[in-house]
This record gives C-alpha cells, sequence and structure tokens, in this order.
C-alpha cells in the first residue's frame, strides 16, 4: 500500500497471552484500553474508525468488543477475519484509513478467545472446504513436511530445529506477557512428545488466548496528543495467494518473498537495516524457512544463520525478542496485533529485563493467514517500523 501521508502508531496495549477465563471481547477491550492509555486519548470520540481482527468467535466481534468501550454509533466498526493474518491485517486497514486521509486517528485490534470454546485435543483447519483440508492437511502436517525436506536438503537435524525453541523461550525469560518462558535444553525440546515428525510438542506454538491493540494517527494528531516517541508505520503490506497447481519448493514460501520484497521497496528499507523482526513462528522450521524469505541471509544459508547466532541478541537481527508465538501461543487472530504491540515497546525503550541494546530503530513483523490448496498461505501481512524522534 503506497502511503499518501506519513502514519504514526500513537500508542499499543496487549495482553498476557495463555488460557484465559476472559472472553475474546474483554481480552481485546483490555488491549484496547491499553493503546488508548498510551495515546493520550481519554475518551472514544477521538478515534474515528475501528477494526477488530477475529477468526473463530463468530459475528459481529468487533461490536460485541467496543460496544463497551462507547464506541457503537461513533464511528464505522468493521470485523476483519484472515486466519492467522486478522489482527495485522485489521492495523493494515486502520493506516489505511489514516495514509489516505479518511481519519486522523484509526485503531485495529486482534483479540481471540480458544480455550473457552474449543475441545481440547483439536487441530485447526486450513479452510473447511479446502481439497487439502478434508484430506488432513492440517497446519502441523504442512508444517512437518516442510521440516523434512528442510532436512533432506540443507542437512538439518531435529537438535538443530529445537535450538530455535530454546532461544525464543530465553529471549521471553523476562517478558510478563508470555507464556511459555526461561530454560529449555535441546534434549528436553527434542525428547517431549511427538506430534507430527519432527515436530516435537515444545516444537509448536500452544492453543492461547489474548489480545493486541495499535492506535494509528497522522502527523498533525501526533502533535495534539503530546506522543513524544511517535513510531513512524514505513511500509503496511498485505497480499493474498500467488495460486498455482505447480509443483512447489515447500523450503521456501512463495508469498512470504513477495510481500517481503513489497515491504522493503515501499518502505525503502532493506533486510540488511532490519534490527528486530515478529515473525510467524508456530512452528520452528517457520522461523528457519523465513530467515531465507526474508532475506536476513543468503538463500540455503538459514541453517548456518542460526548456528552462528545471528537471530538473537548480538545478532545481525534479533529475531521474535518477545519470544514469538514459540512463547506466547498463538490466538490466532490475536497475534498479527500483539506483533506490531511488542515491536512498538521494543523502539521505545519500554522492554525491562528484555530489552534489545542498542535500543533497535527499524522493527519489521510478519504474519501468514490460513492454508488454501495452490497457495502457500492464503494471505501475508507485514509492517516495517521506524522510530521517527
Amino acid at each position: 500500500m503506497k502511503l499518501n501521508r506519513e502514519v504514526f502508531i500513537a500508542g499499543v496495549g496487549e495482553t498476557p497471552f495463555r488460557k484465559h477465563e476472559l472472553d475474546f471481547d474483554a481480552l481485546g477491550r483490555w488491549a484496547a484500553m491499553e493503546a488508548l492509555e498510551t495515546s493520550n486519548i481519554d475518551g472514544p470520540d477521538v478515534v474515528q474508525s475501528a477494526y477488530l481482527g477475529n477468526a473463530t468467535n463468530g459475528t459481529v466481534t468487533g461490536q460485541t468488543l467496543f460496544k463497551n468501550l462507547g464506541m457503537l454509533s461513533k464511528m464505522p466498526i468493521i470485523n476483519v477475519e484472515s486466519a492467522c493474518s486478522a489482527g495485522a491485517m485489521a492495523v493494515f486497514l486502520a493506516v489505511k484509513d489514516v495514509a489516505t486521509g479518511l481519519t486522523e486517528v484509526s485503531m485495529g485490534v486482534g483479540a481471540e478467545n480458544h480455550t473457552l470454546h474449543r475441545a481440547a485435543g483439536t487441530a485447526f483447519m486450513p479452510a473447511m472446504s479446502d481439497i487439502e483440508t478434508v484430506h488432513g492437511g492440517v497446519m502441523t502436517g504442512k508444517y512437518s513436511m516442510r521440516a523434512t525436506r528442510y532436512m533432506h536438503e540443507r542437512g538439518a537435524t531435529i537438535e538443530d530445529f529445537a535450538m530455535i525453541t530454546v532461544k525464543n523461550r530465553k529471549h521471553a525469560t523476562h517478558n510478563p506477557n508470555a507464556w511459555f518462558k526461561g530454560e529449555i535444553s535441546v534434549e528436553e525440546v527434542v525428547n517431549s512428545r511427538m506430534v507430527a515428525y519432527p515436530m516435537t510438542l515444545h516444537q509448536c506454538c500452544g492453543i492461547a488466548d489474548g489480545a493486541g491493540a495499535v492506535v494509528v494517527c497522522s502527523k498533525e494528531m501526533v502533535k495534539k496528543l503530546g506522543i513524544e516517541k511517535p513510531v513512524r508505520v514505513a511500509g503496511s503490506v498485505v497480499t493474498s495467494g500467488p495460486y498455482h497447481n505447480r509443483p512447489r519448493d515447500i523450503t521456501g514460501d512463495d508469498i512470504t518473498e513477495m510481500t517481503s520484497e513489497q515491504l522493503y521497496e515501499e518502505s525503502g528499507i532493506g533486510p540488511e537495516d532490519v534490527d528486530i523482526l515478529e515473525l510467524h513462528d508456530a512452528f520452528t522450521i517457520a522461523e528457519l524457512l523465513y530467515y531465507e524469505c526474508m532475506g536476513l541471509c543468503k538463500k540455503g544459508d538459514g541453517l548456518q544463520f542460526l548456528r552462528d547466532g545471528q537471530s538473537t541478541y548480538g545478532g545481525k537481527c534479533v529475531v521474535s525478542p518477545r519470544g514469538g508465538m514459540l512463547s506466547y501461543g498463538h490466538p490466532i487472530g490475536a497475534s498479527g496485533a500483539a506483533q506490531i504491540a511488542a515491536n512498538v515497546k521494543q523502539l521505545r525503550g519500554q522492554c525491562n529485563g528484555y530489552q534489545v541494546d542498542p535500543i533497535p530503530r527499524v522493527a519489521m513483523s510478519h504474519v501468514t493467514g490460513g492454508g488454501l490448496s495452490g497457495t502457500e498461505h492464503a494471505a501475508c501481512t507485514m509492517h516495517m517500523l521506524v522510530s521517527d524522534w
């Protein structure tokens, strides 16, 4: 999306991610109220449009969430469903409103509660009527095939994949919003229950509940609201597909490669300039693949990038400094918005105990959405953020 004028993030909010007794709407209000407060907004009348990303909690989810904030009848409230990409896509739409001059202040929220509504042990279906789904092509199975192929072509081992869990859990050690955190050994990861070879339990994101919220505004509103540390949205991209029925290289990810290229072109920022990255690490193999797809390293060098410590503190790019989905769990409609919230906090130096040092200047986020036969993913949403003070 070409930004017709500068767009800034005024404030963000996120809940802890874990099993919650609160339903999605209460979780969403929790995050939204924090985002409004950190934007110096003391009433709902300032916000001119609001979007809610949610995948599984029913109809009129946005209206359900925002009504107790006094926002009904005051603005358009639009519901966004795009599987795991929903929360980030809600932020994209809020950015679009401000970028085109439709609004001065808009809000994107992602909120989801799975554990109150899903039977334990059930898998997410990529698409209910999709031909791959009805033949058992659930996400865990798809990623196990990608991991097995990567092992065959790159010489990776299960221990290599386990290193990603170890890294991300360590990143999350002092993050109060992360669910799974602290020291875990490669051996513990490898020896945890096998889910789909070579993906063991600790290599898969947990089914969690949570919410994230982002308030975006124009440059003029940054001044009016008195935002001391405005974070500029340098790029915001949503893509779908690409679709084809030819053989695919499953050690790559064409939609992530395409979206990354668009984001770099739109923002004028290359992968070598990115300080921190929150990506879609629903499974350990995903992070390894995305190093290469996003150009953090050359094709085929992702394994060495990991082994050399280039994706952790002190490396070229700190990947998942909040702990990623492997530490947070993955309430699918919420994760994309929470990624952005976490990146903003890092850029503002607000992550006590897990702050990247030196304080990063450029942050990127990435989340894919849904499985669909003939595509790697149905959607992909990415954002590039820059500290602008």
